[in-house]
This record gives structure tokens, C-alpha cells and sequence, in this order.
């Protein structure tokens, strides 16, 4: 109740003062490409229910039907607008909508498409998927590159799915079984040093 109470409030006080954030990105990505402002994707959220999550839009309209799920490193698919924005992480704001309305939190696991859940072994999938995703969580900060990592890969799913996820996947079982309001208020921390670095 209290990481609810908490996630709102900050997610309502986020939405208010970023707004102004949201206009001026908003005009870019519209200005720099043809298309909505928002990527809206199926992602699999607390015990198993799908959402849609809320994304600035950084990639062409077709960019799912021209790869893959994933970004793999100078990715072409990504917009002018698009990179500056995935690499301060701006793309990512409008999931405080998504919080707001209590499909993901502030801090968890990310969410992830159906497709690469369905891989999930068994008794990870119970604890990862037992909290609310987040817009943020350990194994984001540790794998920001991840897309450069992907990127030197002759197979980038395979690599994704058998050496990245796992890795990340251990990430979000400890986050699951130490989590408190203060670890959740660190990791937004650190993320932000992140960014800013």
C-alpha cells in the first residue's frame, strides 16, 4: 500500500512538472517523422496480464515489421528525435501514465513483450511477474548499453535470450525478495546518475 501511495504521488507530481517536457518532445518527434507521438506495445505485466505501455515514439512507424523486438546498436530503424531521447532515457516518461493508472510502478521489473516472457523458466517467471513492472530497476542501470552489447552479437536474440535476459532476470528475482520503499527510493537515484553520466 505504501509503494502504491507513493508511486502516485510521484507520478502525479512527475506528470505535472514534466509537462512542459512532454510538449517540446512531443513537437520534435512530430516535427523529425511522420506519425503519433506515442509508441503504445503489448507488454506483460503483474501476474501475467498484458497492458499497453506508454513510450515517446523513437522509431519509424514500421519498425516492428523491419526487426526485432529488440534494439541492436546504431539500430537505423531509430529517428534523429529518437536517439537523443533513448539515450537520456526520455523516451521512457510517458510510462508515469502508466503508473498513474497502477499498470506499472515507479521501480520493477521491466515489462516485457509476450514473445520473450513465454521463455521465461517456470519459477522465475512467478516471482518477476508477482510485483508491479517499473519504469526503472537494477538490471536497466547495469545494462544501459545493452543495444551496443547486442549490437557486436552475430545473433543478437540468441544472445538476448540466453546470456542478457537471464542475467537480468537474476537482477529482478533479488530486487523481488529485498524490496522496500527505500531500496525503490536508491534505485531512482542511481538511475538518475546514471543518465546524468
Amino acid at each position: 500500500m505504501l509503494k502504491r501511495c507513493f508511486d502516485f504521488l510521484a507520478a502525479v507530481f512527475g506528470l505535472l512538472v514534466l509537462s512542459p517536457v512532454f510538449i517540446v518532445v512531443a513537437l520534435w518527434i512530430r516535427a523529425d517523422s511522420p506519425g503519433p507521438i506515442f509508441f503504445r506495445q503489448e507488454r506483460v505485466g503483474r501476474f501475467g496480464e498484458t497492458f499497453r505501455i506508454h513510450k515517446f515514439r523513437t522509431m519509424r512507424v514500421d519498425a516492428e515489421r523491419a526487426g526485432l523486438q529488440i534494439t541492436v546498436g546504431q539500430d537505423n530503424r531509430i529517428t534523429k528525435s529518437g536517439e537523443f531521447l533513448r539515450h537520456y532515457k526520455l523516451d521512457e516518461l510517458p510510462q508515469l501514465i502508466d503508473v498513474l493508472v497502477g499498470s506499472m510502478s515507479l521501480v520493477g521489473p521491466r515489462p516485457e513483450v509476450p514473445r520473450y516472457v513465454a521463455v521465461y523458466p517456470e519459477d522465475v517467471r512467478k516471482i518477476v511477474l508477482s510485483v508491479r513492472p517499473g519504469i526503472t530497476d537494477l538490471a536497466s542501470i547495469e545494462y544501459r548499453h545493452e543495444n551496443a552489447l547486442l549490437g557486436a552479437s552475430s545473433n543478437p536474440e540468441k544472445t538476448y535470450i540466453e546470456e542478457v535476459m537471464p542475467a537480468k532476470l537474476a537482477l529482478n528475482c533479488q530486487y523481488v525478495k529485498t524490496q522496500s520503499l527505500w531500496l525503490d527510493i536508491r534505485l531512482i537515484l542511481k538511475t538518475l546518475q546514471a543518465i546524468l553520466h
